[in-house]
């Protein structure tokens, strides 16, 4: 993304995983780990929308880590459905974040795979903001979201998504009353309206 993007490899439950960190300017608010789409549809750590919450993360101050799934670029392992990605989700949070100021986010795939993460991490530690883009709901089973992490959770969806229909989120997000903001005319991928999604997610994160 940067000259201060450094290069990671952590441990996942199947072998190596590999990560990129980038660092705000002045001092961290925290970690922020992001998961990308689905790796068996072309989904890595360098997608579009997963660069532009890390950017959002950054320009707020945290410092931020994506990573690729297990069989994704230098990751070891073969794709395992969503139970072994969140798996691995929660170990990268053990070694880039054991302690501290933690935020969660994913797009599509991710956001099934961090919802999952945010379930289990939930009681056992703060998770200050999260984050989820595109939300596979469709396509998986999305974990609810806890009541309490309510005003810290942006679930932002583009009304035209023609991979996720926006009527799966709905029906994901009624049941719990857990806003969801739409934009307009907007598609799965965002073309041509990702400094929007950045601007909504640098809003959510400075509120």
């Amino acid at each position: 993304m940067n000259s201060q993007t450094q290069r990671l490899i952590l441990q996942g439950e199947v072998g190596e995983i590999e990560a990129l960190r980038d660092e705000p300017t002045g001092p961290s608010r925290g970690v922020a780990v992001v998961a990308h789409p689905h790796p068996l549809f072309g989904g890595t750590m360098d997608n579009k929308v997963v660069q532009t919450l890390a950017r959002a993360f950054v320009q707020c101050g945290w410092s931020v880590v994506r990573f690729n799934f297990r069989g994704v670029g230098a990751s070891a392992g073969a794709h395992d459905a969503g139970q072994g990605e969140a798996q691995d989700f929660l170990r990268v949070v053990e070694q880039v974040a054991p302690e501290g100021p933690l935020a969660l986010a994913g797009f599509s795939f991710g956001s099934f795979v961090a919802s999952h993460a945010l379930a289990a991490l939930w009681g056992q530690r703060t998770v200050e903001k999260v984050v989820f883009v595109g939300t596979a709901a469709s396509r998986f089973t999305v974990a609810n979201v806890p009541l309490e992490a309510h005003e810290r959770t942006l679930v932002v969806h583009g009304e035209q998504d023609d991979t996720v229909p926006l009527s799966a989120v709905m029906d994901w997000a009624r049941p719990q009353s857990l806003p969801v903001t739409v934009v307009p005319g907007g598609g799965h991928f965002f073309h041509g309206q990702l400094p929007l999604l950045k601007s909504l997610v640098v809003r959510h994160l400075n509120a």
